[in-house]
């Protein structure tokens, strides 16, 4: 079971609520995107802390996951009361059960998701409501001066000539007297405008009235910034658009809200990925109340996950389920055959045995399901998705042959993400096969590592650790890298992990064993390299000998949560110059301190600097450290940091504590 703290780290907002909503314990960054100092949220009703207006949303998700054991998803709008001076953030927010980390019975953990591969499914619910109110929904980027029209009523949109279009051109076809007005309202000097008319002419048309409002907010806790803009026409009735124009405009929106749907299930790169992409765009897609998505799990029965739109007696009486229950949705599953129900009348006739589940009886009478297999079932069924609608709305035909369309390529995208895994589970386990076990009780030092690959299909090789006690008691560490993840790869990593160990039994000097090392991989008919760093380790006294062969420097982390990066002297990386001599260096480690050897995987990546990465994870491991924390959870805390950030390379960590 994780403890608070766990549940808490992550860099995004996150909280612990009682089943009844109230905030027992958040982190700061949940704390910020309310607005609120922490001691101003504990003991509240989560929904409480939101402006008057925006409770419905969070009050929702927090109900659906109070509930049941169904995890439930909703994009959140952290809006702050006006007035506020710093900008509000999106959040895609999941609610989930957990037990209750200090006691008995069960918490409510609500925390953001990482978005950064669909940020556009952050702005549909503005679409969808803006739609509803008849109004439109565009953006400003401040860096390419350019505003995009997204969404929302087409007979705003209508007034636009094209989706995106400079500034500039914008500003062109506004009135000469309302266009620094417009400029201020883009370059926000605080978080929202106001309500204001500008007066703007479309092409081949009289002027537009229109109502401007624009605010500025963030995609995410750590996504991008933007300014976002409701227009609202209040030209009298006899200048609007005629009506095939905006019927035009509709049937476009409509198009680029399927592609991009599209896009973003053949971008989803993992299952949680997935899952968001269609939890946040089902059932605006169709205009339904609600969504939620069943996935098999490997005893045969349902999974199921709602964006907090479908009632809690859907979900609950579908989560668990068998695919022989009774129920359209398994069957639709079971069987590869989409599913529509009109209503109660139609459920019941269809499904006689319907009082096996009388949560779903219970049901309003205009109450209507869409369900669409994830694939054509048969012996391995992936799951469903249903979208519910109530109001007398129906899917029209051209609606459900979109909805299996998009279930159908849903499907292929989780079947290839499965795939995926599988390799990747393959390799992890031939890599962790070649990597050797840790010693055990070491007098006065704990040793831990952790790898964790890149997620390259069958990409093996590169790095590597090793640890072993010599026989005058001290303790010879090594990490390194390999040129290349093949199997070529592997076997070169054998050779210099398994080389360092023979030379090292012979003579246990750091530099000697490098050098030796380095002459007998210079002799092989070769063509890769390997960066490596070798540590000897007293217990005793702390005393450190070590060398590097063109190796990521060391870090060391202190008690008192204070760390330097150490680099270690030595020469290039191995195989290469054959007659190179490796120098050593010594230092002694402190007692309660530690010692971080990393790859470069694990520090380095597109947008962090080597440096930027190597200071991150000393903090984060001086930290630790700091915190009383053993080499396991230090080494834990440090790749679950670089897991959270766009790494593409194999990252590993040996932690070495002196206690």
């Amino acid at each position: 079971m994780e403890t608070a703290d766990e549940l808490l780290r992550g860099p995004g907002p996150a909280a612990l609520l009682t089943l009844d909503g109230t905030v027992v314990e958040l982190n700061e960054a949940m704390a910020a995107a309310l607005g609120r100092p922490s001691e101003q949220c504990a003991g509240r009703g989560f929904s409480d802390l939101w402006p008057p207006g925006r409770r419905a949303a969070p009050r929702e998700l927090v109900s659906h996951a109070a509930a049941g054991k169904s995890v439930a998803m909703r994009v959140l709008d952290f809006a702050w009361p006006a007035g506020a001076a710093a900008t509000s953030s999106i959040e895609l927010t999941e609610a989930r059960q957990v037990r209750n980390p200090s006691g008995h019975g069960s918490r409510v953990w609500l925390h953001a998701l990482d978005v950064r591969n669909d940020v556009s499914g952050l702005l549909i619910p503005f679409c969808t409501d803006a739609r509803t109110a008849r109004l439109g929904v565009l953006t400003y980027s401040a860096g390419d001066h350019s505003l995009e029209w997204l969404g929302g009523a087409p007979s705003v949109g209508a007034i636009f000539p094209e989706s995106a279009m400079p500034l500039d051109r914008v500003l062109a076809s506004v009135h000469p007297e309302d266009r620094e007005t417009v400029r201020r309202m883009l370059d926000l000097p605080s978080p929202r405008s106001p309500w204001t008319t500008v007066r703007y002419r479309a092409p081949d048309s009289d002027w537009h009235r229109l109502g401007v409002r624009t605010r500025r907010i963030r995609l995410g806790h750590d996504g991008p910034s933007t300014t976002l803009g409701l227009v609202r026409d209040d030209t009298r009735e006899g200048s609007r658009r005629p009506r095939r124009q905006t019927a035009l405009l509709a049937e476009r929106q409509r198009a680029r809200e399927v592609a991009d749907f599209s896009a973003a299930l053949v971008a989803a790169a993992t299952e949680q990925e997935l899952q968001q992409v269609v939890l946040t765009r089902l059932a605006a897609t169709f205009g339904a109340s609600g969504a939620l998505l069943a996935l098999v799990d490997d005893g045969g029965r349902l999974r199921v996950l709602s964006d907090a739109g479908a009632g809690t007696r859907e979900v609950d009486a579908v989560d668990g389920a068998d695919l022989d229950a009774p129920s359209p949705l398994p069957e639709a599953i079971r069987t590869g055959r989409p599913q529509f129900v009109s209503d109660r009348r139609d459920y019941t006739r269809r499904w006689p045995r319907a009082a096996e589940l009388p949560r779903l009886t219970r049901l309003g009478p205009d109450q209507a399901f869409a369900i669409a297999p994830l694939g054509e079932g048969g012996d391995q069924p992936l799951g469903g998705f249903m979208v519910a609608c109530g109001s007398g709305r129906r899917l029209s035909l051209k609606d459900r042959t979109l909805m299996a369309t998009l279930a159908d390529l849903a499907g292929q995208a989780l079947g290839r993400i499965r795939l995926q895994q599988a390799r990747v589970r393959l390799a992890v386990t031939l890599q962790e096969a070649m990597l050797p076990a840790l010693p055990e009780h070491l007098a006065g030092l704990e040793v831990a590592a952790r790898y964790r690959p890149s997620g390259h299909g069958l990409d093996i090789g590169g790095d590597w650790y090793d640890a072993y006690v010599m026989p005058d008691g001290t303790v010879a560490l090594g990490i390194g890298d390999v040129q290349g993840h093949d199997v070529d790869a592997a076997a070169f990593m054998g050779q210099v992990s398994l080389s360092m160990r023979a030379i090292a039994g012979q003579d246990p000097d750091p530099g000697t064993v490098l050098t030796r090392t380095n002459q007998l991989l210079a002799t092989l008919d070769h063509s890769r390299f390997a960066s490596c760093a070798m540590l000897r380790i007293d217990p005793r006294d702390g005393q450190v000998t070590g060398t590097s062969a063109g190796h990521v420097p060391l870090l060391y982390a202190r008690k008192d949560g204070s760390h330097t990066v150490h680099q270690l002297p030595g020469g290039p990386v191995l195989g290469i110059v054959a007659e190179t001599e490796y120098g050593e260096g010594t230092f002694v480690l402190d007692r309660d301190s530690a010692l971080v050897m990393v790859t470069d995987g694990l520090v380095e990546g597109p947008g962090l600097s080597l440096d930027a990465g190597l200071d991150r994870a000393g903090e984060l491991a001086a930290a630790a450290v700091h915190d009383g924390l053993d080499a396991e959870r230090i080494a834990d805390r440090i790749v679950e940091a670089a897991g959270a950030a766009d790494h593409d390379d194999d990252q590993t960590v040996l932690v070495i504590r002196r206690a």
